[in-house]
């Protein structure tokens, strides 16, 4: 395996554990163990457990982003590109019940190594923007603060969503909530 090739792979599988058990439980013996390295291997690439977690924000980030952003060049709708955006959250629960890794490094934030608290930070600042550049499509005349508030709050309500969602361990959970959140006007 080359450098390269043992850092995806020490990336994707840190991404899972984190996402699956969260960030306090990642553990860089578990980790190395489960590559097929040894844990002195893992502290070549990230010399600390925040090294790894900032590098996990921001990749995570830069890929969400990317994709957010692919959604909105197809197209315009204002309401797809919505929809297209909870329907990541929906997928990462129907992946094992896992979930958003800004979420659930945000629910740890007080552990948080400084720099992977400003890549967290750096994630809930680039989806609200792109929420609110979303949601002014679809409503042009609202003033621009009233937009960024209604951003913050449907990126909230989704992260929020999955989190209970995943802690009664049923996706229906997920889909019912964002239909009421629909019904009272939160989600176009």
């Amino acid at each position: 395996m080359t450098t390269i090739d043992t850092k995806k792979t020490i990336m994707a599988v840190a991404k899972s554990a984190v996402q699956a058990r969260g960030y306090s439980a990642l553990s860089f013996r578990d980790l190395a163990k489960e590559v097929g390295i040894k844990s002195s291997s893992i502290h070549y690439y990230f010399p600390t457990k925040g090294d790894l977690g900032s590098a996990l924000a921001r990749e995570y980030t830069d890929e969400f982003l990317a994709y957010l952003n692919g959604l909105l060049s197809d197209s315009q709708d204002w309401k797809l590109c919505i929809d297209g955006y909870a329907d990541v959250f929906r997928q990462t629960l129907l992946r094992e019940n896992r979930m958003c890794m800004g979420g659930i490094l945000a629910a740890e934030r007080p552990e948080l190594a400084p720099e992977v608290k400003a890549e967290i930070e750096r994630f809930t600042e680039l989806i609200v923007q792109w929420l609110t550049k979303v949601l002014q499509l679809g409503k042009p005349e609202m003033e621009h603060k009233a937009v960024r508030n209604w951003a913050f709050a449907v990126f909230s309500a989704i992260e929020g969503a999955q989190l209970v969602a995943r802690g009664c361990d049923d996706v229906a959970v997920f889909d019912q909530t964002l239909a009421a959140y629909k019904t009272a006007g939160l989600l176009p």
